[in-house]
Formats: structure tokens, sequence, C-alpha cells
């Protein structure tokens, strides 16, 4: 007889009860039946349960026996109990992934074929070590699993196996480092302890798939004559038809995530409201549990969650890493404010004005810097220069030494940095803040010779190197919260949830890419090979979830809920649901009921939105310009939000170039130009606007690749603009002057009289008797000339001519006006503007007439209409998109 056919296995039906307790106190009841039929002393048995979560139930129930309690644990919790994993030494698997491949990267230093992976690609080289991690860390789980005879038999079978796989490549060689990396490690693990123990009996509970472990241990228990029970809680969706369990069971189909989100925390709240509780939430989709628990804590429920989330989510994480990118060479600006603005410089920004910050920022953007590279400090005024003069005093700690050094050193950088922030002690006040430190080993030393210590030692790192090593290293790391005392609610995952007295749970994601969807296993093992090494495949992975949903059946109430569609793409429902119909129309109990909603319906009366005004009686600003009064032909809401309420748009501090700043360099290189050449006709015009092409640049701090597209754009241009210029020139005109400011008061009404027009010329040129305004243009010839073809409808030029008017006048010049086109394909061209001053008469006369009317009251409303309002930056202060399609 084999060890196998000596372990009595006793099937748990579905139909128990209702709920997890008589679930329990069926299963103690075996037990307890099955010891005394075999005569085995209770108290010196040992129970095995799937989860630490089902101790409680288990020796709650077993109570009710009247028998000594049989010693209750998990294998992990006895083995513990045992003695302690034996500590990793230099290279051998620490199940850490951060470390492991940082070990891994000394295992394959000096392979060739390794190394001209990592000079060829470097990104596939990152990836094929943590591939390589990865296989070897599921090797060895695998093969502890398999306790001390089934390893010596499991490592030649591995190599045989991997050997046939197929033909040599990187795959392949990078397995085979992975198996002999695991078989190389001679410690004994904490379970092979398990072993050796002979209790009176072992009693092995399976719920949610089979455990490798357990089934090993039984086995080899059973071939030294102890004896065993396996109580198997698993049923297949299919056996279901004959062993229908009593759960309330419902389903619900949803429109979109918005409303599965909706309809989830409802269900929960009907719960709350009927006081069956506790209530499972179960984590299948992250993104939606987070949405659901957002609805739950506007309700105040009383929430835990026990599945935990990635360390690099939590906010303290964020902020260490946006601190690391802060300190980086290439660092953005963004990067930088993002770290300044985080909790983790309070210790800075403390020692500074109050809006110390806020003036950085502001300053950066007016000067369009975008790099820290480029940040030129003298030009930073009051407390902006201060904290970027500390903040970069900070940084320097990080960056000071050699550009390669150990992870150790880097550590030891970056703790005397948060130290000297002070962030180093209110890191270790927060529950996150104090895993991070451990995670990272800043607040702890690792063990002599271990192989934590060894990498730390012996790895170099590059800056990036290193930011890239900490964002792994919390990445790999779960973040699991205290839960609150008295919860109503849990958020758990789906294995984690069965046999538990939950009184409801609720499975959101129900559809076939959430539910029935499996994890891969590792790259380097695929499933032919896993089968044959014994190791888990997707089917046996399928099977395993599968089951563990066939125990959430045990629950008195379960809701699952889904969503029908993807996007625009129809989804169906879980494989795993169709099953379970299939199974409950075979019995006769009918399709899955449908969920009924228990939300109240409220009717609401409409509340139209009609279009926007508003008056600002006695409110017109000091002074206005072109672009002001642009906005109050072009929308009078739109004034009055830009200029009446100061609104403005924060501009972006983005790191790619764009049109704008291209416009704004090359203005600036054609005054420098210009200007110099008054002073000094140079000899060499083409190299003289080279020069002050390459001056602005530098001064503006614009990145020499990033610019490389427009500077191809200015070559171009070079030897147009000259030609055109040559043209000019040979006409008589001379540049007089260019980016100067002016302003005046051309306004005869009374209420108007203390209002300024303001602006900057771009550019004027004076011929015997005549005054040119020029205006740089980059932008659409076309867009332009339409305008021009209605040259009351241009605003620019007018105000130009007003600014200018009165100097001409003592100058007895004739005022003219014209856009130049810089960028276009046909070559430079002078678009003038016909009868620029009796145009700026009338625009003065109207914008008079307008103005007055809205000092005096007048409304101000939204057009709502034209290219001005699809490209408003009030867009939103004016609700134009909820109007009432009524509206006046």
């Amino acid at each position: 007889m084999t060890a196998e056919q000596q372990i009595e296995t006793q099937h748990l039906p579905l139909g128990l009860g209702d709920g997890a307790r008589p679930f329990w106190e069926a299963a103690v009841q075996r037990m307890a039946g099955w010891m005394q039929a075999r005569g085995v002393q209770s108290r010196d048995a040992v129970v095995l349960l799937p989860f630490a979560q089902h101790l409680a139930s288990a020796r709650r129930a077993w109570r009710s026996t009247g028998l000594w309690q049989p010693r209750m644990e998990t294998t992990h919790s006895l083995a513990s109990a045992l003695g302690p994993s034996p500590l990793s030494q230099g290279l051998q698997i620490s199940f850490d992934a951060a470390i492991d491949v940082l070990n891994a990267r000394q295992l394959l230093a000096g392979q060739s074929w390794a190394e001209d992976l990592r000079r060829q690609d470097a990104r596939a080289w990152q990836l094929a070590l943590q591939h390589l991690v990865e296989a070897a860390q599921a090797l060895a789980r695998h093969a502890h699993a398999l306790g001390p005879q089934g390893r010596q038999a499991f490592w030649p079978r591995a190599r045989q196996a991997l050997q046939q796989s197929g033909p040599a490549d990187l795959e392949q060689a990078l397995a085979l480092v992975a198996l002999e990396w695991a078989a190389s490690d001679s410690r004994v693990p904490a379970t092979d302890a398990l072993f050796s123990l002979r209790p009176s009996a072992w009693v092995l509970m399976r719920a949610g798939g089979v455990d490798p472990l357990s089934d090993a241990l039984l086995s080899a228990a059973a071939a030294d004559g102890i004896p065993c029970l396996l109580l198997d809680a698993d049923r297949t969706l299919e056996q279901l038809a004959s062993d229908l369990p009593p759960v309330r069971l419902q389903e619900a189909r949803c429109e979109d995530p918005e409303s599965l989100a909706q309809c989830t925390a409802a269900t929960v709240l009907e719960h709350i409201r009927r006081q069956e509780l506790p209530v499972a939430l179960i984590a299948q989709d992250r993104v939606l549990v987070r949405r659901v628990r957002a609805l739950l804590e506007r309700q105040s429920v009383r929430l835990g969650d026990e599945t935990g989330w990635t360390l690099a989510t939590t906010p303290e994480a964020a902020q260490l890493m946006a601190l690391l990118r802060a300190a980086q060479p290439r660092a953005s600006i963004d990067e930088l404010l993002q770290w300044l603005k985080s909790d983790l410089s309070r210790g800075l920004r403390e020692r500074q004005a109050a809006d110390a910050v806020d003036q950085l920022e502001s300053q950066c953007r007016r000067l369009g810097w975008v790099q820290s590279g480029t940040v030129q400090a003298t030009h930073l005024k009051g407390p902006a220069s201060r904290l970027w003069q500390d903040a970069q005093e900070l940084l320097a700690i990080l960056r000071a030494g050699p550009a390669q050094r150990n992870l150790a050193q880097w550590l030891d950088q970056l703790r005397r940095l948060l130290e000297r922030l002070g962030a180093l002690a209110w890191l270790g006040e927060q529950a996150a803040g104090r895993q991070l430190l451990l995670a990272l080993w800043l607040q702890r030393e690792p063990w002599p010779d271990s192989a934590h210590q060894l990498a730390l030692q012996s790895t170099l790192l590059g800056s990036t190197d290193f930011v890239q090593w900490v964002n792994e290293t919390l990445e790999a790391q779960q973040f699991v919260p205290e839960l609150p005392a008295d919860l109503q609610v849990l958020v758990t995952p789906m294995a984690r949830a069965m046999l538990r007295p939950f009184a409801a749970i609720v499975l959101p994601g129900a559809d076939a890419l959430t539910l029935g969807q499996v994890a891969a296993g590792p790259v380097l093992l695929p499933d032919t090979l896993a089968r044959q090494l014994g190791m888990p495949d997707q089917a046996g992975r399928r099977a395993q979830l599968a089951a563990g949903f066939v125990q959430l059946l045990r629950a008195p109430h379960l809701t699952v809920l889904r969503c029908d569609r993807a996007g625009s793409e129809p989804l169906a429902r879980s494989p795993l649901l169709e099953r379970l119909e299939a199974a409950r129309e075979q019995s006769g109990a009918g399709a899955i009921p449908a969920w009924q909603d228990p939300r109240p319906r409220r009717a609401l009366a409409a509340q139209p939105m009609h279009r926007a005004q508003a008056s600002a009686a006695g409110q017109l600003p000091r002074a206005l310009s072109a672009s002001a009064l642009e906005a109050l032909r072009n929308c009078p809401y739109q004034f009055f939000g830009l200029q009446l309420l100061g609104l403005r748009e924060d501009e972006e501090l983005v790191e790619e170039l764009d049109k704008r700043d291209y416009g704004n360099w090359l203005h600036a290189v054609l005054h420098r130009f210009h200007e110099l050449a008054r002073e000094q006709r140079p000899d060499d015009a083409a190299q003289a606007l080279a020069d002050a092409a390459e001056h602005e640049r530098q001064r503006m701090g614009l990145s020499e690749a990033e610019f490389l597209p427009y500077l191809a754009s200015f070559r171009r241009l070079q030897p147009r603009y000259l030609a055109w210029l040559a043209g000019h020139e040979a006409a008589g005109w001379q540049y007089e002057g260019g980016e100067q400011p002016r302003q005046c008061q051309p306004w005869t009404h009374p209420v108007l009289r203390e209002l300024r027009l303001q602006g900057r010329l771009d550019r004027f040129d004076e011929q015997l008797g005549r005054r040119l305004l020029l205006d740089y243009k980059t932008g659409s010839t076309e867009a332009i000339k339409d305008r021009l073809k209605r040259p009351l409808e241009d605003t620019q030029l007018a105000v130009y001519a007003l600014l200018s008017a009165e100097e001409a006048a003592a100058s007895g010049a004739t005022l003219e006006a014209a856009y130049l086109m810089l960028d276009d394909s046909k070559g430079l061209q002078l678009l003038p503007h016909p009868q620029v001053a009796l145009n700026a008469e009338l625009l003065r006369q109207g914008l008079e007439q307008d103005l007055a009317e809205v000092q005096a009251g007048a409304a101000l409303p939204a057009l709502g209409e034209g290219r001005a309002c699809a490209l408003c930056p009030v867009r939103g202060l004016c609700r134009k998109d909820d109007w009432w399609e009524g509206s006046p």
C-alpha cells in the first residue's frame, strides 16, 4: 500500500450549513470522530489549516467536542515555532527581490554571453536579471516544499528537464543559472523540521487548492506509519449540481466602472443596514476597490484592509522618490518642486519665507526654466534665491562623491540627507515610513557575512541605478496597515475570505478579464517545463482559483458584480459564473438571481443653467493691453475673468520645448542682432545672427539637444531673413528700436481718463517721413491674411498704432504697421495693415464707448461662440458645457 493510500480522505460538502460556523463545527466533529475511532490521543495530534485566519474559528469550534484540543497550526506557523529559517549567506538566495537582483549581477559577472547582453541592451539585461531571480526563487520555494527526500530527487530531475527543454538560447542559459543558484544553497529550510515531528496523528484541512508542502508532509508521515487524515473541503463547480450550498446569491450587471463601484458600495451599505456583519469586500481590482473604499468612507464605514498595497504607492515612499529624483543631475524643475512641496522638505521650508516655494515656482515659470541644470541662481530674486541655494546645499550631500559608489555608501548619504532635513524622525513616526526605513536598510544593519551585507558592500551603482534600486525595493514590499477595532467591512483577497465568519461577501469584478485570469508563472519556466518539474502551471493556477471561488459559496450571502462593457467592447461574465450557473440549472435551482438595487430613488427638479454674464461697475483695472482688449472684443465674459478677476492659467513646467519657446527665443535673437548692429555694423551679418542665436539660447537655458529641431528651422530662416533685410534696408528703412514699452491715455470720456493703454512694441523702423511698426509672427500666414481682410477685426496693430500715435505725430512721421511672417514655408512675408491710423481711431472710439458702459455697470455676457470660445482659458468659469440649450 502506498503512502497516499494510507492517508484517509474525507470530503466536506458545501451544504453543511449557513456560514463558517456550521462548517467548522462539522469539520471538528469529523476530526474528533476519526481520532476516537483510531484511538488517537487528540492532545498529541497536529491539525494543519490553510491560513492563520482559520485558527481562531477552528479552536473555538473544538470546544464543543469535549476532547483535549490538538495543536492547530499552519505549516509556516508550526515551522516558525520549531526554529528560525537559516540566514542567507553571501550570494545565496535571500528571497528579497531587490537584493537578489544585485547578487544575480555578480553571479553573471564574467560570463561572456551575459556581458555581451549588458553592453548591447541595458533594458534587456535588467529584464534578464529579474527573470533569473524570479525563476531561482520559484525553484527554491518549490524544492523547500518537497521536504528533505523529495528535494534530493528534484535537483537531478530538474537539470535533466532543463537541458532537454529546447535549443540552447538566452532563456535556457538563464534558467540553468537559476537552477544551479537555487540548488547550490546548502541551507536547511525551517519547514524541514516538520518532517521530523512524530505527533500521534496528522490532520490536514484542504481548502482553496493543493498545498505542495502539506501534501509532501502527509505522504512522508503516512510512510512512517503515522495516522493521517485529509479533510478535503474543495469541490469543483460541476459537483455543485449535487451539492448546492444554501447561500443567498445575487449577480449585478453594471454599465461602467463608476456604476460598478457605486453598486458595490450600495450592496455593502445594505448589508450594514441589515446588521449582516462583518462584510468581506473581495479585492479583485485594486483601482475599483479604491473607489469603493472612498465611497464607503464618506458614509463613515469602519473599514479595514488586509490586502495592503505596494509600499511604493504610499505617500511616504512617493515623497522619498521625489527627493531622489530632485537630486539627479538632470532633474527637472517640476521634480524639484514636487520634493519642495512634500513633507520631507518641511524642515527646509520652515527656515524660509512662507511663500518661498511659490516664488521659486513663479520665477522658474516666468524665465522658462524646465531643468534644474539650466537655473541661473543670480537671476533668482528674494526668498526664491535663498531657497534655491539651501536646497542645492542639501542635495549636494547625495551628489557628493564618485559617480559609482557601493550601495552602502549611497544609503549612508541618503540617511545623512534625511537627518539634515529632519525627515528621518518624521518617517519613523509614520506606519509606512517605519517599514520604508527598514526596507531600505536606513535603520538597521545586515548580519555580518549575509547576502544582504555582501550586496550592500560590493554592488557599485551610479545615481540612476541607485534610484532604480530604491524604487524596485519599495515595489517589492507590501504595506498592510493595522486593522481598526470593531470593523464592519474587511477588504481581503478571495483566497483569504474562505471559511471565515463573514455574514456577507461582496465580489466586484466578476467578469472574464478580472475573475478567471491568473497570473503567469516565471518567464524562464514555461508551462510544459513547470509540469515536468511538478511546479504549478496555468491549469493548476486556474483550478486553485476555481477552488477558492467555490469556498465563497459557503457564506450566508454572496453578491457578484460585473461590468457589461470594457469601453466600447462587450465584456463577458467570468467563466466561473458560467460554470456555476450551469451547475445550478442542472440541479434545478435555475439561473443566478439578479441583484436587487437597494438604493432609494429620488426625483430631482430640473435646474437649467443659463448663459453666464457678469457686471463690473467701477471695477476696470488701471491699465489694459492689446490682449485684454482682444478678450473684450472676443467675449466680454472672458475679459471679466482674465482682467477683472485676474485669473491666470499656470504655465506647465514641461521638459519638451514648444513653438512658444521658439517664438520667444527668436524675438530675443532678432532684438539682440539689431541692437548690436545699430552700435556697430557687423562685417559678417550671418555670423552675427548666429552668435546672437547661441547667446540667447544659453541665456534662456534652452537645452541644445531639445532645441535642435527649432535650430534647424532657424538655420533655414537665417539666409531668408538676411535677404529680406537687405531689400528692406535698400528701400530706405532703418531699424530704430525694439522690445520697447509704451503707454498712453487716448480716452476723452471722463470715467476713462485714468485708464492707461500699454504694450511692448516688437520693432519699429523709420524711413524719411514714415514710421513702420513691425510685429514678428511665427504662426499661420493664412490666418493673419484672413484677419487683415477685415482690418477692423485686427486689434493688435491698431493698439500699437495708438501707443505710437503721439510719438509719430511729434516727429511728423506717417504711421504704418505690418506683420512680418518669419516661419512661412514660402519665405518671409510682410503683411501690411491697410490704413492702420484710421482703424486705430475707429477702434479707440468703439472701445471708449464699450469701456465706459462696462465702468457704468453694463452686462458682460459669455458669447459662447467661435474659436476664441473653444480655446478660452476661463471656459470652466462660464460653464458653457452645462448651458441649457434654450438659454438666450
